[in-house]
């Protein structure tokens, strides 16, 4: 009785997956059958309304507001093109950094701050010790960052399990990922120190690629790894960012990079030099803004930092790291919102010394990318008035080319990501344009208006959270480094 139960309930449970994969896999394809519906639609709209449209601007051209409205427009227009076309020669010119042998590799330490992320970091843990990497060459150090969950009986657990590969420490108190990378960096023996987010896995070729172009080019200071989403098969926001995400690293960066000037090396992974962290480390950590120490943006605050020093910073594209992003929408904004913030920020202490002789050779590149991402900052105010002015007068007009525009552009998307990886996936493109034009349009606007906060937002975890935790873990008792 007792096996015929257990293997009615297995079947069950296998029922259940596959009716849950079904609901999932149906409304994926709903959602992309209605985004191409309204894609398309729109466009059929703005062709069969085209004399409506004719007459309202030439209406507007009657006008001298609507003159240097429509100027305006072309010349943006324009740039946001051109800027387009600057990229793509870019990426055309770049090339990744082999990695060299085992002989050749530096000593290299890993630092994992942590904190709420529970078992998430017990796998980061366990995917950096299975690294290629030569075992006497590597340094793998962990930092509860005074975590309200049970992070770190995970933390023990994984010290338990892979012994001296790993040291971990807690802090007394939360102090923020800053502080957590700080003392990292103080108990750092490696030439080359690499970071990586807790609720993240890296391939095993990861960290040896990561550390191979400190050997090969004298002139490097810092390396961004790819990003790319490790939740996409969990909920839709993660598929669909999933191609953001691969374009953003892949061929954004992979253009800054053959400037020798990514703006941000990402907190899920990055590498620095030691002696470039070590020359900057006191003026990070002490960093404020607006008279108030910075808890955001320690990633885009260190890059900037390195820069300064006259170091080129790379983007190596076979480097891969698997990163969790949020699920909600909610959580989704306070990642953006906290990320524009530190945009804001970082672009304001870049033009401190952008435009001064900060490194040897051209500096235009990198001036140009700065000056992009101020259009973006000056840009975000009249760019939401404009919407709203346009709703209230011309929704037909407005509704119709917003969408025909997110055709248009967001197929520059979906064709790389079709060509690089997967064509059925690259489709997502389109429906995180409509969800970022509608529902996140007012992050930058949001972010600059209250840049001087500087809140995590993403990490508190609610109280019955908290209690489950609790009893999921078994703490495994371990003789463990805790400096008060």
């Amino acid at each position: 009785m007792k096996g015929s139960t257990s293997s009615k309930a297995t079947t069950t449970s296998i029922s259940i997956d596959r009716l849950e994969k079904f609901i999932a896999n149906a409304s994926s394809s709903f959602i992309l059958i209605a985004t191409f519906l309204l894609l398309f639609g729109a466009a059929s709209l703005f062709y069969f309304l085209q004399p409506y449209f004719e007459e309202i601007h030439l209406e507007r051209m009657n006008t001298s507001w609507g003159i240097a409205l429509m100027t305006t427009g072309i010349l943006l227009l324009a740039v946001k093109i051109s800027f387009i076309i600057y990229i793509l020669a870019l990426y055309l010119r770049y090339k990744t950094i082999a990695p060299v042998s085992d002989q050749e590799l530096p000593l290299c330490t890993v630092i994992v701050p942590a904190y709420n992320e529970g078992e998430l970091v017990y796998k980061t843990l366990h995917s950096l010790a299975e690294s290629d990497y030569p075992q006497e060459k590597l340094q793998i150090i962990s930092i509860d960052d005074g975590s309200q969950d049970d992070t770190w009986q995970w933390m023990q657990r994984a010290k338990a399990e892979l012994g001296d590969r790993v040291s971990i420490y807690q802090q007394p108190e939360n102090r923020g990922k800053r502080h957590a990378l700080y003392r990292g960096f103080n108990l750092a023996t490696g030439e080359v120190l690499i970071t990586v987010d807790s609720d993240s896995i890296v391939k095993t070729d990861t960290l040896r690629i990561m550390a191979s172009p400190f050997v090969v080019n004298k002139d490097c200071g810092a390396v961004a790894g790819n990003v790319r989403v490790l939740n996409r098969e969990k909920a839709l926001i993660p598929r669909m960012l999933n191609v953001s995400f691969a374009f953003s690293f892949e061929f954004i960066r992979s253009a800054q990079s053959a400037l020798g000037s990514v703006l941000c090396t990402p907190g899920a992974l990055s590498a620095y030099r030691r002696t470039a962290v070590f020359k900057c480390r006191e003026a990070w950590i002490n960093q404020t803004f607006m008279g108030q120490v910075s808890k955001i943006g320690e990633d885009r605050a260190m890059t900037n930092m390195i820069l300064k020093q006259g170091y080129k910073v790379l983007f190596q594209r076979k480097a891969y790291v698997y990163t969790n992003i949020p699920e909600r929408y909610k959580n989704l904004y306070k990642m953006f919102i906290r990320w524009e913030r530190s945009n804001i920020r970082e672009n304001i202490a870049m033009s401190r010394f952008a435009f001064t002789n900060f490194r040897k050779g051209s500096k235009t590149g990198t001036r140009v990318l700065l000056l992009n991402q101020w259009l973006k900052m000056i840009m975000a105010y009249p760019a939401m008035l404009l919407m709203i002015f346009f709703i209230s007068t011309y929704p037909l007009l407005f509704f119709s080319s917003t969408l025909l525009s997110i055709l248009v552009f967001s197929s520059i998307q979906a064709f790389f990501y079709a060509k690089k990886h997967n064509v059925a996936e690259s489709l997502w493109a389109y429906p995180y344009s409509v969800f970022y034009a509608f529902t996140l349009f007012w992050i930058t606007p949001y972010a600059i208006a209250t840049a001087g906060r500087s809140g995590w937002l993403t990490r508190d975890l609610p109280k019955e959270q908290l209690k489950e935790q609790e009893q999921q873990v078994e703490v495994v008792p371990v003789s463990v480094s805790v400096l008060e």
